[in-house]
Formats: structure tokens, C-alpha cells, sequence
């Protein structure tokens, strides 16, 4: 009956056009118009939920807590008196000049496809953030779910900035600032850029899923062309998401790759004046025990704005890095305590960064249980770099950056391999192929989950370390990195910047 009275419609609805076009050609063609078939609605974009923005701009606000005011106290308390203003001086313009650096190039060198060289680093077509508006989307890590991508942006921007001040640890008291300005703007753009595209870089958990969808629903020819496009979605991101390799905020791509740059930066710079004859005590732990405390705080936003959503998983990396750390801050003191004799402040501070590090890879993927053995682990691996082969090799790592950041990076992106293991509580790998559309958890694989780690720090330690020691050679040979010995004694701040950080 239903189907009667639509075909009595369209007869008479032609009808009326036949007679319209006889007295008006514009009035049949509405008419016309009207007697088509409606063309489907355009599916609506997705719309970002306002928690999740929030949510994340707080994250961004906390890791820029984290390098200003954290890392500068952190690192100048460190330091001889002489240099405080200098190290905090180093941090500040770090920060402010690889900002405008991520927005002019490094977004779309880390963050886009890269053609021929897409295993390694992106392109240029988001240069200068060409396309993106307050309408642009980020993807994160569930299946119709959305951030505003300028949000995106500035999450990952707080990354960019924090990672190449953690280096100036390693060199702290001699390095020019001049060159400090000119290596950090190399380091990022061919360094840095890089490594967050090969780790991070990939087309969303709607790209794998929409195309695993075609290959499921197709036959044929066209189950031939939908593998080939699920194939080509595969294989549009970075070498390290390809090989498997996990890092939920930063084990690779922030505290192994500046760990190593630290390490072959003090090398070619060599020790500072007077290093093993002089005393070169922290001239104020207090601010370093505060810088520590901030950086603790901080990196909340690290590692749990990570998971880009403020879901009910976002509470699995908050007490992962939590517990860890608490883990590994008891573990270093307890440590020292037996190695000394007696629990220092800066061990306690020494731990709980080391416990940072090495939970930033696994927060997202470990169980509460195996977070606290990653922080019991690692806080006597990273003392035993830090205090017997800084000791036996004779390198100076002014605030051991190497030993922590490098060793304890190594530790945990090793572990995370480990601990995402279900069977161990840990959270499993997430499958969007295999059900798409519901982020399944997908087989685990141990021996075969630890390599693709192994291989990603392999990589990383290979990239960042011939690569970092090719561009403080060349800062070295065209403006030259330290000042004179006689400069060095005065201390940087008065050299570099004309000013002292005390008068009495």
C-alpha cells in the first residue's frame, strides 16, 4: 500500500513538471528538483568532547611546570653558585626557541606523512601549520574520538621543548651559550623531529580501523584493492610503530635520546676545570629538592595526558607513575644508605627522577604490581651508572644525565616490553584490526615484543648519538663550544650574561 502511494506521488509530481516546462523552464527544474530522490546526509564530523580538552590543556600547563620552573631549579640548584643563572638562562631559551621552531617546521616534520623518507621523518606540508584551524582534528588512541588538533600541537610542543634541556645537565658549566643556541636548533630539527615521527607517527585507530572494516566486507577485485589500501595505512607511519615498539609518553623519543646526547656532549667537551681536583658541590639542594618536587608534579601531565583522554583508563597511567615512583625514590635512598652510609636528599631526588624515567615508556601499559618492580629495578641500575662507571671511565656528566636519564630510559622501554604482558597485570597491546571500532586486546608475544624494544633503542641510541656528536663537532669547529679556561673559572653567569644569581 505504502509503495502505491509513493509511485501515485511521483506521477503526479511528473506531471506537474512536464506542464511547468511549457510555462517556466525554471519552475520545472525545481520541480524536478523536488521529484529527485534526496542525496544522503553527509555523515557529521566528530565533535572533540570538552573534557577531553580540558583535560589536556591542564596536561600541557603541567609539563611546561615541569622544564619552567622544574627542570631550571632542578639543574641550577646543581650547580656552583657561579653558574646558576646561567643554567636557568639555558633552560628558559631552550624553551622558547625550539616553541617556535615546533610551530614554523617540527609539527610537520614529527606529525605528518614524509614520502620516501616517511620510515623516518615527516614532511613539510603542515609547515608553518598551513591547514590547521580551530576546526582541525588530532586523533587519539580510541576508535571516534577527538581532540581539537591545536591542542595536539601544544601537548606535544611541551615535549619538544623539555627534551633538549634535559641534555644541558651533562654539560652544565661550560658551555657557551651562543653555541648552546645554535647545537639546540640542529638537535631538534634533525635529532629530535625524527625519532618522535618514528616512534609516534601513525593515522589513528579510525584509519587502521575503517580500512580493516573494507578488507572484512569485500570479495573479489575489490578485496584486492582493500588490502592494498590497508596495507598502505599500515605502512604510513614511523619505522618504530611499525616494528611494534611501545612508548606511551617518552622513553625513547625523550629520555634515551637526550640521555645519549648528554653522554657524547660531555665527551667532546671534555671535563671542567678542575673536575677531580676541586670540589664542585651543588651550591643549593633546596632548590634542587623543589625543582624535583615540580618535576614530580609535572610529570602527572607527562605521562597521563599521554593517554590524550580523560577516560576511565587515564587512571592506569596517574597511579603507575605514582607507584613507581615511590618505588624507585625508597630504592636509590636504601641503596646509598648501605653503598655510604648515610640517605642523602639528592639520592631521594636522584631516585625519584630515575623512577619518572623509567615509568614514562610502561605507565600506559604496565599493572600497578610490575610499576613497583620497574622503580625497585631501577634505581640501583641507574646509582651503579651514575656513581661506579662515572667513577671507573672518568667522564664528567655534570648532573648525570646519562646515568639517569639514558640508563633508566634503557630500563624502562626494555621493561615495557615486559610488563604489558597480561598474564603479569599488565594492560596488553591494543588490536584495531582484528575487531575494528573496538580497540580489542591482540595476542602478546613476549620474546618477539622485546625485541621490537630493543630495536627501537637500538635506533634511537645509533641516531641520536652519531647524530648529536656530528653537530657538536661542527658548533665546535664554526663558533667554538666552551669559553677560555680563565672565562670558565669566572663562572658563565658573568661571561655569558652580566649578572649574578646572589650578592652578599
Amino acid at each position: 500500500m505504502e509503495f502505491r502511494t509513493m509511485a501515485r506521488c511521483a506521477g503526479v509530481l511528473g506531471a506537474l513538471a512536464t506542464i511547468a516546462l511549457i510555462i517556466d523552464p525554471a519552475l520545472a527544474q525545481e520541480a524536478a528538483t523536488a521529484a529527485a530522490p534526496a542525496a544522503p546526509a553527509a555523515a557529521a564530523p566528530p565533535v572533540p568532547n570538552k573534557g577531553d580538552s580540558a583535560f589536556m590543556y591542564i596536561a600541557s600547563v603541567l609539563v611546561l611546570l615541569m622544564t619552567v620552573p622544574g627542570l631550571a631549579l632542578f639543574y641550577g640548584g646543581l650547580v656552583r653558585s657561579k653558574n646558576m643563572l646561567s643554567m636557568m638562562m639555558q633552560v628558559f631559551a631552550t624553551l622558547c626557541l625550539v616553541a617556535i621552531l615546533w610551530v614554523l617546521y617540527g609539527y610537520s616534520m614529527a606529525f605528518t606523512n614524509g614520502g620516501t623518507l616517511n620510515d623516518f621523518v615527516g614532511g613539510f606540508s603542515k609547515a608553518f601549520l598551513k591547514g590547521v584551524d580551530s576546526n582541525s582534528l588530532a586523533a587519539t588512541f580510541s576508535n571516534g574520538v577527538y581532540i581539537p588538533e591545536y591542542t595536539y600541537i601544544i601537548f606535544q610542543m611541551t615535549f619538544a621543548c623539555i627534551t633538549p634541556c634535559l641534555i644541558l645537565g651533562a654539560v652544565a658549566e661550560r658551555l657557551k651559550f651562543s653555541a648552546m643556541l645554535v647545537f639546540m636548533a640542529l638537535w631538534v630539527t634533525f635529532i629530535y623531529f625524527p625519532i618522535a615521527h618514528m616512534v609516534w607517527y601513525w593515522g589513528g585507530p579510525d584509519a587502521f580501523g575503517n580500512a580493516a572494516k573494507a578488507v572484512a566486507t569485500a570479495s573479489g577485485d575489490a578485496k584486492v584493492h582493500a588490502q592494498a589500501a590497508l596495507d598502505a595505512v599500515l605502512k604510513d607511519a614511523g619505522i618504530g610503530f611499525q616494528w611494534g615498539a611501545l612508548d606511551f609518553a617518552g622513553g625513547t623519543v625523550v629520555h634515551i635520546n637526550s640521555g645519549i646526547a648528554a653522554f657524547v656532549g660531555c665527551l667532546i667537551l671534555g671535563r671542567r676545570v678542575g673536575y677531580g681536583k676541586e670540589a664542585m658541590p651543588p651550591h643549593s639542594l633546596v632548590m634542587t629538592m623543589i625543582g624535583a618536587a615540580l618535576l614530580w608534579v609535572g610529570w602527572f601531565g607527562f605521562n597521563v595526558g599521554s593517554n590524550l583522554e580523560v577516560n576511565q583508563f587515564a587512571g592506569v597511567p596517574f597511579i603507575n607513575t605514582f607507584i613507581a615512583t615511590c618505588a624507585a625514590g625508597l630504592s636509590w635512598t636504601l641503596v646509598e644508605w648501605i653503598a655510604k652510609g648515610k640517605p642523602s636528599a639528592l639520592g631521594m631526588a636522584s631516585g625519584v627522577v630515575a623512577g619518572l624515567v623509567a615509568i614514562t615508556p610502561a605507565c600506559g601499559f604496565s599493572g600497578v604490581m610490575g610499576s613497583i618492580i620497574l622503580g625497585l629495578v631501577v634505581s640501583p641500575i641507574c646509582f651503579f651508572f651514575c656513581s661506579a662507571v662515572k667513577s671507573a671511565l672518568g667522564y664528567d656528566d655534570s648532573l648525570d644525565v646519562f646515568g639517569v636519564h639514558c640508563i633508566g630510559g634503557i630500563v624502562g622501554a626494555i621493561g615495557t616490553g615486559l610488563l604489558v604482558n597480561p598474564d603479569w597485570g599488565g594492560a596488553g597491546i591494543a588490536d584495531y584490526l582484528s575487531k575494528p571500532g573496538e580497540m580489542a586486546s591482540g595476542t602478546y608475544d613476549m620474546a618477539a615484543q622485546v625485541i621490537s624494544q630493543a630495536k627501537m633503542v637500538g635506533m634511537t641510541l645509533l641516531w641520536s648519538g652519531i647524530g648529536s656528536a656530528i653537530l657538536f663537532k661542527l658548533v665546535d669547529i664554526v663558533i667554538g663550544l666552551r669559553p677560555s679556561e680563565e672565562k670558565e673559572r669566572e663562572g658563565l653567569d658573568l661571561v655569558d650574561h652580566g649578572e649574578s644569581a646572589y650578592h652578599y
